[in-house]
């Protein structure tokens, strides 16, 4: 258990103070949550250059690093997804978290295949660009209520469209770099 993926477990740490703050969501709890999710995601890029900078990479880290990244993102659109707004509409759309949680086990799966063939199904920068794009409409989304008379919704749920956009593009980017390494159709 080294640095890097001690930081990793305290990402995956995050997720329970993170249902917690969402559980009854109000101004403050909704910052707080913004603020917890902004440090958590940000251990993402410490940890990895922790890892490669002190030669810490780790078969357990190459585990961790996707399955802590996936809690995160996952289970806060879960939560924004149940939430309710005065008009009764979601705070996010339940439909656009079902398609990111499609494309996340759609991947999880062909990395799986890839992992049985003795092939590495790395993740390319269609995988890093959505990632970002993700975390970036969460924090408005999360934030919710208006700071300073501004109102973060708009944005966030712009953001979660160009996120979800990418979300479908780089899961079928995965589908024909598989495809590519197999030689044949998957």
């Amino acid at each position: 258990m080294n640095l890097a993926n001690k930081i990793t477990l305290a990402r995956i740490g995050a997720v329970p103070a993170l249902m917690l703050l969402l559980q009854w969501p109000s101004r403050w709890s909704c910052l707080a949550a913004a603020v917890v999710f902004v440090a958590a995601a940000a251990t993402d890029t410490l940890d990895g250059r922790i890892a490669r900078s002190r030669n810490m990479v780790s078969n357990l880290g190459k585990f961790l690093d996707p399955l802590a990244d996936k809690l995160l993102t996952l289970s806060v659109l879960v939560m924004l997804a149940s939430l309710v707004d005065g008009t009764g509409q979601n705070w996010v759309p339940p439909w656009a978290v079902v398609v990111i949680m499609a494309r996340e086990l759609a991947v999880t799966g062909l990395r799986a295949m890839a992992m049985e063939q003795g092939m590495v199904l790395a993740a390319d920068v269609f995988g890093k660009i959505k990632t970002v794009l993700q975390c970036v409409a969460i924090v408005p989304l999360l934030v919710h209520y208006p700071v300073l008379g501004l109102d973060p919704r708009p944005w966030g749920e712009a953001m979660l469209y160009l996120a979800l956009a990418m979300t479908v593009f780089s899961g079928v980017n995965y589908c024909y770099s598989m495809r590519a390494m197999w030689g044949r159709d998957v």
